[in-house]
């Protein structure tokens, strides 16, 4: 039976509608009896449990998400008419939680099959890249990707496609600035990506970052001229992804073919090159340890924290547990829970550095007239969730029990095994661009309102946190975790549903995004820094 209030945590403030609720409505709270709902209530939202003062604090999750700005009665509906955010204190430990995580000892060590490339890295699909260095190219490497759409592929049943990589940038920003390398940095992970057999680099000729930079092999982006900054050339090269051995690399500049038209027979004459040579890798049974999963959300609500959010963590820990890698995201989204993370630290310098992006993130925001609390977007907001301490605390649920291993920049190459965090904003195509770059090569993204996101070259499984969403928009999603507030399934259960589904999507399944082929269009790189 449904609850028509669910209570997260014992001595919440607040229990969250499963329902529609109005005025003189008697939900129920186990073990505490009937609540009278005063004023109209989503399902999603709060209703408070117990009187809050005006400047009390209001608790949910067992953590505070903010303060009362009005008297709070019991049954009063909870929101931003008389919740408001408050910085407060939160102490942020330095390390020191650590759970055991356990797989079962009675099932056999899950495998999926994917492609085995020359540098160890393995791949979930296996494509043809047409990745610009410089807008000025985009609309060339779109229309050679488009000669190759349809029918075109059929006799290559190994390879999934050829994809046109394009951004809005690569020329007038600085290109030893921070931007600058950002920017170099995430197109030499996708350009490394182990689900890129095929690569085309395409430029105009006169840009700041040369398609040279792009398509050099390892160790010789040193070589290139390419202007540092920040650490040293040595350890600035650790942060430029290597393009393995067998990946097929090719390269054209417009200016120097000749113009739009005949780039794009040379580009298209490129791409059938390398068709045959993509086409004979084939997959092989690989450990489930190989997997890089990417952790992202979009379109919160109410329930995101309570179905997908954990069912994600499970399967998160679970995989971390077989000794893969999972890597959460959306820095100014786990802003108000970073102390969970940070006392989940394998070390002091792991979670200082996690509170040093924090840090940054404020002096940003706040550079640009903003606060990080201008966070959760309206419709965030009208599925529930009042201020970015609630939003956050729902968030790093993705990220569930394990140790915090590694904390990395925008794009920097995933490298670490276990649980990490990688630097990025909250907005869903730039952070997923910066992880993907990183290597990740599965992505499971949850959404409470309705995202209808796709991620190429990596799959991204796209997961309902609540039934009414997943019954109107089912075709665009491929899991529904609201099963888990419907009562029919529990948290663990579609947890094991999620890390089922990651396998078979890395063993070829496609998603429904790849299914749309929706996807290349939201190839956003961070844009930072000034542009001249």
């Amino acid at each position: 039976m449904t609850q028509d209030l669910l209570v997260l945590r014992e001595g919440d403030d607040v229990a969250v509608a499963t329902r529609d609720l109005g005025p003189g409505d008697q939900a129920t709270v186990p073990g505490a009896g009937p609540v009278a709902v005063g004023q109209p209530v989503p399902r999603g939202h709060k209703v408070a449990l117990r009187a809050v003062p005006a400047g009390g604090q209001v608790h949910k999750y067992g953590q505070v998400i903010g303060v009362a700005t009005a008297d709070i009665a019991p049954g009063d509906h909870v929101h931003a008419h008389n919740l408001g955010f408050e910085e407060g204190d939160r102490e942020a430990p330095l390390g020191g939680t650590h759970t055991d995580l356990t797989v079962p000892d009675d099932e056999p060590r899950p495998t999926f099959r994917g492609y085995r490339r020359a540098d160890g890295r393995v791949g979930t699909r296996n494509v043809v890249a047409i990745l610009t260095s410089v807008n000025c190219s985009a609309s060339t490497a779109k229309m050679i990707a488009d000669q190759f759409r349809g029918t075109v592929l059929d006799e290559f049943e190994n390879v999934d496609g050829v994809i046109a990589l394009t951004h809005t940038s690569g020329c007038g920003l600085v290109p030893d600035s921070e931007g600058g390398q950002v920017l170099l940095r995430t197109l030499r992970g996708y350009a490394a990506h182990p689900n890129v057999a095929g690569l085309l680099v395409l430029g105009l000729g006169c840009e700041m970052v040369p398609g040279a930079a792009l398509s050099a092999r390892s160790g010789q982006v040193a070589d290139l001229g390419m202007p540092t900054v920040g650490p040293p050339d040595d350890a600035k090269q650790g942060l430029l992804a290597a393009i393995p051995d067998d990946t097929v690399v090719r390269s054209l500049t417009i200016q120097e073919t000749g113009g739009v038209r005949a780039s794009v027979r040379a580009g298209v004459a490129a791409v059938r090159e390398m068709l045959p040579l993509v086409n004979a890798r084939e997959r092989v049974e690989c450990d489930v340890s190989e997997l890089v999963l990417a952790l992202n959300c979009g379109g919160s609500d109410g329930y995101s924290g309570i179905t997908a959010n954990p069912a994600l963590g499970w399967a998160s820990d679970r995989l971390v547990a077989y000794g893969a890698t999972s890597v959460l995201a959306e820095t100014p989204e786990v802003y108000g829970a970073e102390h969970l993370l940070t006392a989940r630290a394998t070390g002091p310098a792991v979670a200082k550095k996690l509170l040093d992006r924090i840090d940054w993130w404020r002096d940003y925001v706040r550079a640009g007239g903003g606060t990080l609390d201008n966070n959760p977007s309206p419709g965030n907001k009208a599925g529930g969730l009042t201020t970015i301490l609630e939003k956050s605390l729902g968030a790093v649920a993705k990220g569930g029990q394990a140790d915090l291993g590694a904390v990395y920049e925008y794009a920097e190459p995933i490298t670490e095994r276990g649980f990490g965090f990688m630097d990025t904003p909250g907005y869903d195509p730039v952070s997923v661009t910066g992880l993907v770059a990183g290597g990740a090569n599965v992505v499971v993204f949850t959404t409470g309102r309705g995202s209808v996101f796709g991620c190429r070259p990596t799959p991204s499984i796209k997961v309902a946190t609540n039934t009414p969403m997943y019954s109107v928009m089912s075709e665009d999603m491929d899991l529904n975790a609201g099963v888990i507030v419907d009562g029919t399934a529990t948290v663990a259960e579609v947890g094991r549903q999620i890390f089922d589904r990651i396998l078979a999507v890395a063993s070829g399944e496609r998603t429904v995004s790849e299914e749309l082929e929706i996807g290349a269009e939201e190839f956003i790189p961070w844009h930072l820094g000034a542009v001249t």
